[in-house]
């Protein structure tokens, strides 16, 4: 059993929340900050003990892992920079663990200005949903120093499966923005077919359970049953403004690299459209009711 930490969870919005939930749960001492504080105030309402700093800063400072869980690069420049800023409460031997969907270039940024205080950063984006926080069960895609995500595992660890570590600084992020690409091609593929499978005369319930039980019927096509089956009660797990986002980043990616994506642009498109109807804040289901028109 690891000896207990001194945690800070910068950014408490859903997935943040979910994984300070989780870091408290197993015994670790919790800080919680989020630029709206009323967030942060109403996860420390439900965890016994746990801490609400003012500023960055302040929640870094006695930490020895700091969970960040931002919206976008914006956000983290926020959050990571100024005199009240995370960067400015690190001491040696702290470690980042920034669990944003970020442009590897900014992780490997902020990287170098948390390496100057003596503090470690690695990124360590996760894959999976708010509920697969609270299950413990999202896989950490790591990139840093072997010994940053080593001195993070027992945070990370609360609510992961599985920690990889691919290599260094701004590995994780570019494996995010590839699994975000490949998750929501296989959104798009499956709203097509589900449309398709309804203008045909097949009831949507009987057209997901073939999905499902057939040789397409991959974890993410079991997962999302609901939000497509009933997508009016289902809650959003992944807003359409942030898979934007994530395509953006990923074609800036592709870009600097030179590789190829025909799809990811065609999902691009198709995810604008949604936006301009105004989808922008609905699950990323709800391309299945964009294409029904």
């Amino acid at each position: 059993m690891n000896a207990p930490l001194q945690v800070a969870v910068v950014g408490t919005g859903r997935m943040g929340a979910a994984m300070a939930g989780r870091i408290a749960a197993a015994g670790h001492s919790l800080t919680v900050w989020n630029r709206s504080l009323d967030k942060a105030e109403a996860v420390a309402a439900g965890l016994p003990g746990v801490v609400v700093a003012g500023t960055p800063r302040d929640a870094a400072a006695a930490a020895d892992v700091v969970v960040v869980s931002l919206a976008d690069d914006r956000a983290a420049a926020s959050a990571y920079r100024g005199d009240d800023g995370l960067l400015a409460g690190l001491h040696p031997r702290t470690v980042v663990a920034d669990t944003s969907t970020l442009a590897p270039e900014t992780i490997r940024r902020l990287g170098d200005e948390a390496g100057a205080t003596g503090a470690a950063l690695a990124d360590t984006p996760v894959s999976g949903s708010v509920a697969s926080v609270e299950g413990g069960a999202v896989l950490v895609m790591a990139g840093g120093e072997a010994d940053a995500v080593e001195r993070a595992r027992p945070a990370l660890e609360s609510f992961a499966q599985r920690i990889i570590l691919l290599g260094p600084l701004g590995s994780g992020s570019t494996m995010k923005l590839a699994v975000n690409a490949l998750v929501f091609g296989l959104n798009q593929a499956l709203a097509e077919a589900l449309v398709l499978a309804e203008r045909a005369g097949v009831e949507r319930s009987l057209a997901y359970e073939v999905f499902a039980s057939s040789a397409a019927g991959a974890p993410f096509v079991v997962y999302k049953r609901a939000a497509f089956d009933d997508p009016d009660s289902a809650p959003v797990a992944f807003a359409l403004d942030l898979v934007a986002k994530d395509l953006d980043l990923a074609a800036a990616l592709a870009a600097e690299v030179g590789a190829p994506v025909p799809q990811l642009e065609t999902n691009r498109g198709v995810v604008g459209e949604a936006i301009a109807a105004g989808l922008g804040e609905a699950d990323m289901s709800a391309i299945a009711r964009q294409l029904r028109g």
